[in-house]
């Protein structure tokens, strides 16, 4: 019972690392990104589609990002979404078969503001992962009748070193995205 509420545990805050390293992936850099645009919705008549499923990224140089889509009747679409994607800031660039999307240069107080983005999704992370651990200790909580005090102790010291690891996962991927973010 004990193993499973920490295993469940260590699987969830897993699943909390992953979706903030995937956050982050989602902040722009100087560099073109596919991840950028991976979330993207396309209104591709009139469903919101992801870019993804609509057409290919390919990235020739480090500021461009080449947009290839499958059915070329959507090459308007894609640009409208381009457009008006907020803290992208791309310029789409059409000429009939595919879209050029140029990104500007980040400059000091955009790279900054991206830097407390960044570390606000941390947060969120970090917040989710303490709460379950609060679950997770509730459930141990619970447990102290059917299997004594001792091992729920041990459990919950456990369940401590599961959470500092978690969150140092998280710290560790914020600190590589803001040494990205503020390379110039």
């Amino acid at each position: 019972m004990i193993a499973d509420s920490l295993a469940a545990a260590t699987e969830r805050m897993t699943k909390a690392v992953e979706a903030a390293k995937d956050d982050f992936s989602t902040v722009r850099t100087g560099r073109a990104n596919p991840q950028l645009f991976q979330r993207l919705l396309v209104d591709y008549y009139g469903t919101p589609t992801p870019l993804a499923q609509l057409a290919s990224l390919q990235v020739p140089e480090a500021r461009m990002i080449v947009i290839t889509p499958y059915d070329k009747a959507a090459l308007k679409d894609i640009e409208k979404a381009i457009v008006a994607a907020p803290n992208l800031g791309a310029t789409p660039n059409n000429d009939g078969q595919i879209i050029r999307a140029t990104m500007p240069e980040l400059n000091e107080e955009r790279r900054r503001e991206y830097v407390k983005l960044v570390r606000a999704k941390a947060e969120d992370a970090r917040v989710s992962i303490r709460n379950i651990r609060r679950k997770t200790k509730d459930e141990l909580d619970a447990l102290k009748t059917e299997v004594g005090d001792d091992d729920v102790a041990r459990a919950e010291k456990e369940l401590e070193t599961i959470t500092k690891k978690h969150i140092d996962q998280v710290d560790d991927a914020l600190s590589r995205k803001e040494a990205e973010l503020l390379e110039v």
